[in-house]
């Protein structure tokens, strides 16, 4: 024989309807914020051995930059020297010279590379320190003429740039409709804007 459900029946369903709704919602959001959480550990493990392979990497380079001082007096001991030397002192520059080539060497392997821009080679302000412009004849406007002294890079980050002697852009070409240039030839002297001041 049935029992007959009464109204109180269907209320308590409903409870237990609205108790199974409640902690559905309640465990979708802790599962939300259990994956939160991992991905934040996951993104600090990553950061952590991204900032300790940075810090292996480039923990030469203050050692490296003191040593660039080194290499620049080689650098200019070998570019003084006289060419046509016999006897001990052709001895003591080959000695200079190999010792120059053993710290190029030991820069290189350890991932120090040299800039040394070549004649032309355009100005990239990223690795290059323009000092001055010079009118250049056999090099394109912004072009390296000189090198004054070699860069550095450890491993692609810049530790020195190289500082260079860059070609100046020209004058800008006269005008198609051949108007006149308050510019020209023996004017330049009043190019800075002297003003005349006779009445």
């Amino acid at each position: 024989m049935s029992e007959d459900l009464t109204p109180a029946d269907f209320e308590a369903g409903d409870d237990a309807d609205a108790d199974v709704e409640a902690m559905a919602a309640e465990i979708k959001a802790l599962k939300e914020q259990v994956l939160r959480y991992a991905a934040e550990a996951e993104n600090t493990k990553r950061r952590a051995e991204r900032e300790t392979n940075d810090a292996r990497a480039y923990a030469i380079t203050k050692f490296a930059r003191d040593l660039l001082g080194v290499a620049d007096n080689f650098d200019r001991a070998l570019a003084s020297a006289p060419a046509d030397v016999e006897g001990p002192a052709k001895n003591f520059i080959v000695g200079v010279e190999l010792t120059a080539k053993a710290l190029a060497g030991a820069f290189e392997n350890n991932g120090l590379k040299k800039i040394d821009p070549a004649k032309g080679e355009k100005f990239d302000p990223h690795k290059h320190q323009a000092m001055m412009e010079q009118p250049g004849t056999d090099v394109e406007p912004g072009g390296v003429i000189q090198v004054l002294q070699a860069g550095y890079e450890l491993l692609g980050r810049l530790v020195r740039p190289a500082m260079v002697v860059v070609a100046a852009k020209t004058a800008a070409p006269p005008k198609p409709d051949g108007a006149a240039n308050p510019y020209a030839a023996g004017d330049e002297a009043d190019a800075g804007g002297s003003v005349d001041t006779r009445a």
